[in-house]
């Protein structure tokens, strides 16, 4: 994917611009080409080589059919996240993180079928039947759920990995991955620690142009890997309907009745 990713268009997008050098995390220096009036520039072509990578890792999750989740709860990225993990069909968190929410998914899917439960009792009319101070009461509750939790509700296991925009600020849902293994991909910003993400990609996490930029190769990936998953179920579905023995109309044949043997008191009523 690198002959895709022009230098220009991340430069354009503002992607190398750092955070201020005093501010800086010692461990991301490999990535670090030089330092203009007091800002670390990112050295854009160990970006373009670490974007590569990662669409790769994603490319090969989508195609297995296993799901992805998007964290962004900063405010310039949070729309650009939730629009980009929609485009793709999959889950995000742009509010706040809710503790646990992988370490203790099983608690968060009560949650979510909470929901589901006050959407029921809606439409069966069970909700009518309630004071108004319940019916308030109620809705409040299914706001907050949904505020924080409606773009998960289809989400009913863990998913393969995360991608995360700024792991300081997301420091709870890195954790979490990392406690359970689970592949992370980042855009790691000068000032953040490169050694907590899977995959690493340097640029800059404050831009929403740069966030917009980078998300870009990312859901390209997701789609083309999607895409392969498609092809390769028509593929076999086809294969398997020309393969099928075609079914032949069975005819039933009419077995010849057998003459039960003569007997003596046969021979007897024949002879009268």
């Amino acid at each position: 994917m690198t002959e895709k990713i022009e230098i220009q268009e991340l430069i354009e997008a503002g992607v190398h611009f750092g955070h201020i050098t005093r501010k800086w995390d010692p461990n991301m220096a490999p990535y670090i080409y030089t330092e203009r009036t007091g800002i670390h520039i990112i050295d854009l072509y160990k970006t373009a080589a670490k974007i590569e990578e990662a669409t790769n890792a994603l490319h090969k999750i989508a195609a297995s059919g296993r799901r992805i989740l998007f964290v962004a709860t900063k405010k310039q990225a949070k729309d650009i996240v939730a629009d980009a993990a929609k485009s793709v069909n999959m889950p995000y968190i742009t509010e706040r993180w809710p503790g646990g929410m992988l370490t203790n998914f099983i608690t968060i899917r009560k949650a979510v079928k909470k929901m589901s439960l006050i959407d029921r009792m809606k439409q069966d009319g069970s909700f009518d039947a309630l004071s108004k101070r319940e019916k308030l009461q109620i809705n409040r509750q299914r706001e907050k759920l949904e505020k924080n939790l409606g773009s998960i509700t289809d989400m009913t296991r863990l998913p393969a990995a995360i991608f995360v925009v700024d792991i300081k600020r997301e420091h709870i849902a890195v954790a979490e991955a990392r406690k359970l293994n689970m592949p992370i991909f980042a855009m790691v910003d000068t000032n953040s620690d490169p050694r907590l993400v899977d995959f690493v990609i340097p640029s800059n996490d404050d831009a929403s142009k740069s966030i917009s930029k980078v998300l870009g190769f990312l859901t390209d990936a997701i789609v083309s890997g999607m895409a392969e998953r498609k092809s390769a179920k028509d593929k076999t579905s086809d294969k398997e309907v020309a393969t099928a023995p075609a079914k032949k109309a069975s005819v039933k044949e009419e077995t010849p009745v057998k003459e039960a043997p003569k007997t003596e008191t046969t021979e007897k009523k024949e002879e009268k």
